[in-house]
């Protein structure tokens, strides 16, 4: 008689699946054998299992507050995992597309989730999501990142909680005197590194290929894989990059340990601490409010320990993970008031705000953003905010890479333009976008449009997420986003450097803009 193959063992629990289709179907049942121990998930009539808020490592409470991430003991007996685990503790000035799937929020935050269609014996290609939020919000729950799609396309799909803001990123002199590794600060980049090794060791069992293993993250998430190329701590643990819209290169917030010991003393005194202690009995709600105005992701700390050194001199001399990578951004990252304000797009307020950010550099910045009529004033004022936040720093993360390492680099410009929202309560603006929005690409890019309906999705979206997806699938299967019909993407290091525009008609372009990329180089 032939017994359950170990790797997926399901069970009806009285849950059964229902005659009617994948929609009204209820999910059933299933469990998987793990190196940590027996999880029992679920399974969709389309037969993608999933299995939510597993957890990586002990739950950073009581000393553990502020500590290195610690291994989560292997547990006995069947562990639930149906549910999402509580996202990080952060403001409630989240970002307008987030949607959270988790119920709760708590400093135990440290759990990822596995989808996976895999059958028994195979060994597929694993996509890691690190979710955006700027280091200070956002979740492994969100909505857009559900890894149902990937899992259909032949991949094991993670995403996984880290710890932001203030209890993922504060140093203090009395952390860095317990730590053994005499470090402090980078707690939340320390946890994605400890799922990466619980990724490794367990990610067998749900059929993914430890060795094939490709790390993705838009925004904040973009920051922290160039940080996990850029630390030692994660060599090894993934064979594959992907940054959308971020980068922890270009960036002139630099702090060394001492700096950023100094800044955690300030922060304790405002919170009336007197020692580590107190700020560790402090509840959250108490500590949270202290972090206001700090931009974590805007900022990298050279800490001895996840940066020997800063992640721009462990780049340039070719010291990062030598590891295939496509990066890219939006056409419209940002929005004119980033450098306008609330003055009106027109050639003198441009002219003036040009002035502002670059005196004596003025007329330099008007010859590469032309404003000579209000119209060029507006895509100026557009290209310069996107540039000076997001273009810039993941140019300068592809080039990087491109000169010192050695496997292939393919960049992308986003350009599908978001359709209209749809049905009562739906959101228009005012003015015609120039471009594709921050963060606007991952449901494409992920095949998660379907779960949108309050938009307005027109065959041209379809056809875009398809082939975006199709690129993003390849590359995670091979380290190569090229395959059958789809337009050819050159690495970076040909001759001349092109850039994939991904769209409804994706093309491949000669890079058009690296004069302006190298003025804003110029100027760091």
């Amino acid at each position: 008689m032939r017994t359950a193959h170990p790797l997926f063992l399901f069970t009806a629990l009285a849950l059964g699946l229902c005659r009617g289709g994948a929609a009204d179907a209820p999910a059933l049942a299933v469990r998987v054998t793990t190196p940590s121990g027996i999880l029992e998930g679920t399974a969709d009539a389309d037969g993608v299992r999933s299995f939510k808020g597993i957890p990586y490592a002990l739950p950073p409470l009581g000393t553990l507050r502020w500590a290195e991430p610690q291994p989560f003991p292997h547990w006995e007996g069947v562990r639930p995992a149906t549910a999402f685990g509580p996202r990080p503790e952060q403001l409630p000035n989240h970002f307008r597309d987030m949607i959270f799937r988790s119920t709760s929020m708590s400093e135990d935050c440290l759990y990822l989730n596995v989808w996976t269609q895999a059958a028994p014996g195979d060994r597929l290609p694993v996509l890691v999501y690190l979710h955006g939020g700027g280091l200070t919000t956002g979740d492994g729950s969100e909505l857009r990142y559900d890894g149902a799609s990937m899992a259909r396309r032949g991949i094991v799909a993670v995403t996984i909680n880290y710890r932001l803001g203030i209890f993922g990123f504060l140093s203090h002199p009395e952390l860095t005197l317990e730590s053994p590794h005499h470090a402090s600060g980078n707690y939340g980049h320390l946890d994605q590194v400890a799922a990466l090794h619980w990724i490794h060791d367990n990610i067998a069992a749900f059929g993914g290929d430890p060795g094939r293993v490709t790390l993705d993250g838009q925004s904040a998430g973009a920051t922290s894989v160039c940080a996990m190329m850029a630390s030692p701590l994660a060599r090894g643990l993934f064979q594959g990059a992907i940054g959308e819209s971020g980068s922890v290169l270009g960036n002139p917030g630099q702090l060394d340990l001492t700096q950023a010991e100094q800044e955690g003393v300030a922060l304790a005194k405002r919170a009336g601490a007197l020692s580590l202690a107190d700020l560790r009995r402090m509840p959250a709600e108490q500590i949270l409010p202290l972090q206001k105005g700090i931009i974590y992701s805007r900022r990298v700390e050279v800490d001895g320990y996840l940066f020997p050194a800063h992640p721009e001199e462990i780049f340039f001399t070719g010291r990062q993970a030598d590891v295939p990578l496509l990066v890219g951004w939006n056409s419209a990252e940002m929005s004119v008031s980033q450098v306008l304000g609330n003055d009106p797009p027109r050639p003198d307020t441009f002219a003036a705000a040009a002035r502002k950010f670059y005196r004596a550099r003025e007329d330099k910045v008007l010859t590469l953003y032309p404003a000579r009529t209000n119209d060029e004033a507006r895509q100026a004022a557009e290209d310069l905010a996107s540039d000076r936040s997001i273009g810039y720093r993941s140019w300068k993360w592809a080039d990087m890479h491109a000169k010192s390492g050695g496997k292939p680099v393919f960049r992308y410009l986003y350009s599908q333009l978001l359709p209209p929202e749809a049905g009562p309560g739906a959101t228009v603006d005012a003015e015609p976008a120039l471009g594709a929005p921050h963060s606007a690409e991952i449901p494409y890019v992920l095949g998660n449009l379907p779960l949108f309906p309050v938009f307005a999705w027109t065959p041209a979206d379809m056809k875009t997420s398809e082939i975006a997806q199709g690129y993003f699938v390849n590359f995670i299967k091979t380290g190569d986003p090229n395959g059958p019909g789809l337009p050819k993407w050159t690495w970076m290091q040909a001759s001349i450097p092109h850039v994939m525009v991904l769209s409804a008609e994706p093309h491949l372009i000669p890079e058009p803009h690296l004069d302006r990329y190298l003025f804003l180089d110029s100027l760091q």
